[in-house]
């Protein structure tokens, strides 16, 4: 029993690993935790996240897209999902081909004619938005 209590102690008394390089650096002084902006690279220590980018970036939409999506800076990912709520709240996707939207007076202005398909959407979205 003292064994296994000692190997347990001992595994906690282990130092734990410095994390890799960071924006940001935890520093202890005599007066107690700093941080150090010192221009390093990678995932910010007090998010824990590297910056978005891809999907997940946020984007600023267009006065067109706005109307539907909103002003505010949103995720690409987050601003289909709202295109789609206003898809399905308005029931404009067409009965017979699911797969194809009936662009109402909103839509219109951002797809440009009366009907897309769901895979055109992306395309013409990707005109209203800025990084």
């Amino acid at each position: 029993m003292a064994k296994v209590l000692r190997k347990q102690v001992a595994r906690l008394a282990k130092p734990a690993q410095a994390p890799a390089r960071l924006d940001r650096f935890v520093v202890s002084s005599a007066n107690g935790v700093k941080i150090d902006d010192s221009g390093a690279t990678g995932p910010n220590l007090l998010t824990g996240l590297a910056p978005a980018r891809g999907i997940h970036a946020a984007v600023t939409p267009s006065p067109e897209l706005s109307a539907i999506v909103g002003s505010a800076p949103l995720p690409r990912s987050q601003v289909i999902s709202k295109v789609w709520e206003h898809i399905k709240k308005n029931n404009l996707q067409n009965p017979a081909n699911k797969r194809e939207i009936l662009a109402d007076d909103k839509l219109k202005k951002i797809f440009g004619r009366d009907r897309a398909t769901m895979f055109e959407m992306n395309k013409h979205i990707s005109k209203h938005v800025k990084a």
